[in-house]
């Protein structure tokens, strides 16, 4: 079933006050009155105009609207989630049950027309709020030892005038140890508002890591480019190197190469099942800039008989 936008039927913004919606209503119904209007399908759109103004004259019907519209995009079918509309009573306003479109009627059921359920002027409209989606970006180490996060989110609820408002609200948000890039904590009934009696809805976060001058994360495994010595790669070496959890002694075996991996079982993000710390061996060489570096390394070409070129035939 395609969305009915009730804003663009009615030609107002989706902010609009419930003064502009009324004079907007009344503008729209007169032009396309069946009995004066001269418009080919006058009688349609009288029809969509009056089933607009509705749903957007009443504060907890727009709202409830809004909820269920906001992640509807053009050329998607709409669905409402089932049993949303449980407990809702319209009063009707003159309207028959053959004057709403199917789209209505897929929004407020048959409860939605008659009046017939519970006492006569009772509002009994519930639903539950929309989720909430957002990402929140955290520092690496605050998977391995868990953080509080400060987050400033913005939400639109309905103002005493039934208008759309943007608020502020602030949450101080736990970061659990063990978190992984992707991975979404959700905040039960931190998300829209509900309508009625209606629960709020949920708000997921989604962990994304800050970018690491050191490291960089592949699922639960981070790894590290350690640079060395031609010496240190060659004849083997102790050094301190630095982790998430903190510097370790990493024993570099004799002969290692430029680009070998050196792993680190359970040293990389923690979890009932943890990743590993790759350490990635990067030789770098002493730059000569002098003439003492220079004479070094011609004593060392003379001493070496080294070509890495052998295996290209050439």
């Amino acid at each position: 079933m395609e969305f009915e936008d009730y804003y663009d039927t009615l030609d107002v913004k989706r902010d609009a006050s419930q003064d502009e919606i009324k004079r907007s209503y009344r503008k729209l119904a007169r032009k396309y009155h069946p009995d004066i209007s001269k418009e080919t399908d006058a009688e349609a759109r009288f029809k969509q105009v009056g089933e607009a103004y509705e749903v957007l004259k009443d504060p907890e019907k727009r709202a409830a609207y809004d909820q269920l519209g906001a992640n509807w995009q053009a050329g998607q079918d709409f669905r409402p989630p089932p049993d949303w509309d449980q407990g809702f009573e319209h009063q009707g306003d003159g309207f028959s049950e053959a004057q709403f479109s199917d789209f209505f009627e897929s929004l407020f059921g048959q409860r939605g027309h008659g009046g017939a359920q519970g006492a006569p002027g009772q509002r009994g409209f519930h639903t539950r709020g929309m989720d909430s989606h957002a990402r929140v970006q955290i520092d690496l180490e605050d998977a391995y030892h868990g953080g509080q996060r400060v987050l400033t989110l913005k939400h639109s609820e309905l103002n005493t005038e039934g208008r759309p408002a943007l608020k502020e609200r602030t949450l101080n948000v736990r970061i659990p140890k063990g978190v992984r890039q992707g991975q979404q904590i959700r905040l039960a009934k931190q998300g829209g508002t509900g309508v009625g009696e209606g629960n709020n809805g949920d708000l997921y976060l989604e962990i994304e890591f800050a970018a690491h001058p050191l490291y960089h994360v592949e699922g639960k495994d981070v790894y590290l480019d350690l640079p060395v010595t031609p010496w240190e790669a060659a004849l083997g070496a102790t050094i301190k190197t630095p982790t998430p959890a903190g510097v370790v002694d990493l024993k570099v075996p004799a002969n290692s190469v430029s680009g070998s991996k050196m792993r680190l079982k359970g040293r990389g993000i923690p979890a009932q099942q943890p990743g590993d710390l790759y350490v990635v061996l990067l030789v770098a060489l002493p730059p000569a800039d002098n003439e003492s570096a220079q004479q070094a390394y011609r004593e060392f070409q003379q001493a070496v008989d080294f070509n890495p070129r052998s295996k290209l035939e050439v």
